[in-house]
């Protein structure tokens, strides 16, 4: 069934660094700078309905009236570590964005997701709050740190991710319904492991090298 709440971003270029980035083969370096690339696509499409305003400006020809942006200004969630990995991408496309962090471990007797870090602007309510995560697995830290965000005055979310198993999907939708989830793929499964199948391994230690 078609949730017009996720987006499905199926673009050639997105999808061909993509399939780079899923190979087992491709280097820590090149890990790196294709989920930076990625991450900027999707940023891309994540601020498409981005509100804009007519100002006067003028051109070497002539003076006339051109769209900026207007509304809430914009604010960059990583959950840590991984989602480091799209911020520079990020930022690259959105370069006046402030930036916060949440740092979220599962413990291992209940699963759930426990924090250990959390940053962000003072003034979360005035803005529009981008989270990112390479990938959402079981959902759960996702589904946690946009309820902490929440908690925070954070009123207009928006969750971006490079791969989703079905079983985070469902779970994220069903705590933040009102959230968009913007995404390059969403693949078949989590494994007995909670890896995504066939997903990529684990981000976090191919963009940092630690494995």
């Amino acid at each position: 069934m078609h949730d017009p709440m996720v987006h499905v971003v199926s673009h050639p270029l997105v999808q061909h660094k993509l399939t780079l980035a899923r190979s087992k083969d491709t280097t820590t370096d090149n890990f790196r700078r294709l989920v930076r690339e990625i991450a900027a696509m999707l940023a891309y499409e994540a601020t498409r309905d981005l509100p804009t305003e007519e100002v006067e400006i003028v051109t070497p020809v002539a003076a006339c009236r051109m769209p900026l942006l207007s509304g809430k200004k914009l604010c960059l969630v990583s959950i840590l570590r991984a989602g480091n990995g799209m911020l520079d991408g990020m930022i690259d496309l959105l370069p006046n964005a402030r930036v916060g962090h949440i740092g979220l471990y599962r413990d291992p007797d209940t699963l759930e997701p426990v924090e250990y870090y959390f940053k962000v602007p003072d003034d979360m309510s005035e803005r529009l709050v981008i989270v990112v995560d390479p990938m959402l697995a079981t959902g759960n830290s996702a589904a946690a740190a946009l309820t902490r965000l929440k908690d925070a005055g954070a009123s207009a979310l928006k969750l971006v991710n490079l791969l989703a198993a079905p079983e985070g999907l469902r779970t994220v939708r069903a705590a933040h319904p009102d959230v968009p989830v913007t995404l390059a793929a969403v693949d078949e499964r989590l494994n007995e492991h909670g890896y995504i199948v066939p997903g990529l391994g684990d981000a976090g230690d191919r963009i940092f090298g630690t494995k």
